[in-house]
């Protein structure tokens, strides 16, 4: 009996991994359980990885001939365009610039997709129709519950094994194509694929660009947009106050010098996300930046220049430092936004908790700004009041007595 009941359990638990097995190879594999309407059958199919979509292909290598169909599900709205493309220069990173895209948009008198090539020269195109650098024929595309199916044929040059494809979704303005999301699923929809063996390299650097990118951004919030006006607040209210003298001086020293070091360690890495990331283009975020990198380095020279408070020339000196002070600020600020702004399509919607964590923030160092000119000029005044008192004496104008008048 004993026995008898080890053998069921084995059967029923090598049955349980059986099936296991076959359930997880049969969600691994997608792509195979798909049919068209056409009846067309392909040799080789994948599931991308990013934005539920499918590649179906079909190689002859001996005549470079691709046979493809590329399916985009989820497309539940007719004002949404879909592209697959290959970047002839192997490029993962930038992939769409340089790709040569097949596109499909609805028409607008049913509904039903058009499908056209295009040849794209930046990331912010609008997929404009015209010629690609591969033959094409065939080309064609469907819509069929929520999802739309792209069919061509490309020659492609001899002894082509593999290639970098892109594949993406986006909006439409009228027939127009938008630019689409930059969210971590369109961002990393790229990927080299080997048309023989359709094995895959995944554009793994995605996520290592996202990471310097937001890293530039903290840098750079903290900084230039948090350290800098802080700096300020403790040198106009501070010094006020005889018992912080010269404390104050070396806090604002020191809270100046940790933001321009860190603010430059954050502009630095900006300027390298833009030579990697060729065709995207936020020039006023950019020139923003190069501004204030260049206001900051005249504050510090203004450190070493500053002059003893009774030299001729120190009135200046002051202008000088607190026009450049306080127009680094302003420009930090407004650049920190325009940060957040070129943020929004990367990050999706962590975009409006990061920028309302800042506005908090400002507003926190605003209102204690308010406060603290309210009351160091009440300070101020009374301190008036009492040195012309000391000065006229208590007898009388210049310390004079009336009795002697």
């Amino acid at each position: 009996m004993f026995m008898v009941t080890m053998l069921n359990l084995k059967l029923v638990l090598a049955l349980s991994i059986l099936s296991s097995v076959l359930l997880t190879t049969s969600l691994a594999q997608t792509c195979k359980t798909q049919t068209f309407s056409t009846n067309k059958v392909f040799t080789t199919c994948r599931d991308l990885p990013e934005l539920t979509s499918y590649l179906h292909w079909t190689y002859d290598q001996a005549t470079g001939n691709l046979d493809i169909a590329y399916r985009h599900t989820g497309i539940t709205s007719t004002n949404r365009w879909v592209a697959w493309a290959i970047n002839p220069n192997n490029k993962l990173n930038p992939a769409m610039v340089g790709a040569q895209a097949l596109v499909a948009i609805p028409q607008s008198s049913d509904g039903s997709p058009r499908a056209y090539t295009s040849s794209i020269a930046s990331t912010n195109t609008q997929l404009q129709e015209g010629t690609i650098s591969y033959p094409v024929s065939g080309l064609s595309a469907e819509y069929q519950n929520n999802e739309v199916t792209i069919f061509a044929t490309l020659t492609l040059p001899n002894g082509t094994t593999s290639l970098v494809h892109v594949w993406q979704d986006g909006t439409l303005s009228g027939s127009t194509p938008q630019e689409h999301i930059h969210t971590s699923p369109h961002a990393n929809s790229k990927e080299t694929l080997d048309l023989v063996s359709g094995t895959t390299q995944a554009a793994s650097t995605g996520n290592s660009r996202a990471k310097r990118r937001n890293t530039h951004g903290v840098l750079n919030a903290v900084s230039w947009g948090i350290l800098m006006p802080t700096g300020a607040i403790i040198a106009r209210y501070l010094k006020v106050f005889k018992s912080a003298d010269p404390a104050w001086f070396y806090l604002h020293i020191t809270c100046q010098a940790s933001a321009y070091i860190v603010g430059v360690a954050g502009w630095g890495m900006g300027l390298k996300l833009g030579s990697d990331s060729k065709g995207v283009d936020y020039d006023t975020h950019r020139t923003l930046g190069i501004i204030l990198f260049c206001f900051g380095t005249l504050q510090v020279f203004a450190l070493f220049l500053r002059l003893n408070k009774d030299h001729k020339h120190r009135f200046y000196w002051n202008i000088y430092h607190h026009l450049i002070g306080y127009s680094t600020i302003i420009i930090s600020i407004i650049n920190v936004f325009k940060g957040f702004d070129t943020l929004e399509n990367y990050v999706g919607d962590r975009y409006d908790n990061w920028k309302n964590a800042y506005i908090g923030i400002i507003a926190a160092l605003g209102g204690i700004a308010v406060l603290l000119e309210a009351y160091t000029w009440i300070i101020v005044l009374k301190r008036r009041q009492s040195e012309s008192k000391t000065s006229h004496g208590i007898n009388g104008a210049h310390g004079a007595n009336p009795q002697q008048v």
